[in-house]
């Protein structure tokens, strides 16, 4: 499978999803040690622990800040990356399929940024990358990201047990975000 997009930087109507920056640090260490952002991630990681990561790997591959388009104000950070083989929740024998993730810090919540972020790096894919399923998987009881996948035109095809609570499998053809 093909792993991430080339592009620098996505634009929408009010976000901009582009690679990490310095300027990020304190919002991306904010949406990894807040509790009720990390409810259904496997609960919040110590401070110092983020800042470690952040200073040892800098961004993650896949990975994009979505942003304010107008001030460049952090909103979060969204993957589209391969999944790891090794983890449960597949639609292919191989594995390695694409999959989305986001995360946004609580103030930019229930303004329609996920979808508009989401939306717009499935479609930059789905010009880019080569057909291929793309993946999302969330905790059961995460019913606003369950909302947001089916809004987005993921399917759900499976639940399993992960981080001691029950997951779901969606899955959508990249295809299917042509414009």
């Amino acid at each position: 499978m093909t792993s991430t997009l080339s592009a620098a930087a996505i634009e929408s109507e009010r976000v901009v999803v582009r690679k990490a920056r310095d300027a990020d640090r304190d919002g991306l260490i904010e949406v990894f040690t807040d509790p009720e952002v990390r409810r259904y991630l496997g609960g919040p990681r110590p401070r110092a622990q983020v800042e470690g990561f952040l200073d040892h790997l800098g961004a993650v591959e896949g990975g994009y800040v979505v942003a304010d388009r107008e001030t460049d104000a952090f909103f979060g950070m969204l993957a589209l990356a391969p999944r790891d083989p090794d983890l449960p929740g597949h639609v292919t024998p191989e594995g390695g399929e694409l999959e989305l993730s986001y995360v946004l810090r609580q103030a930019a919540w229930g303004r329609g940024l996920a979808f508009e972020a989401t939306t717009a790096v499935l479609r930059a894919a789905a010009r880019e990358l080569p057909e291929q399923p793309v993946l999302v998987v969330t905790q059961a009881a995460n019913q606003a990201a369950r909302k947001l996948a089916g809004r987005l035109g993921f399917e759900e095809v499976d639940t399993f047990e992960a981080h001691d609570a029950a997951q779901v499998l969606a899955v959508a053809p990249l295809g299917s975000f042509r414009e």
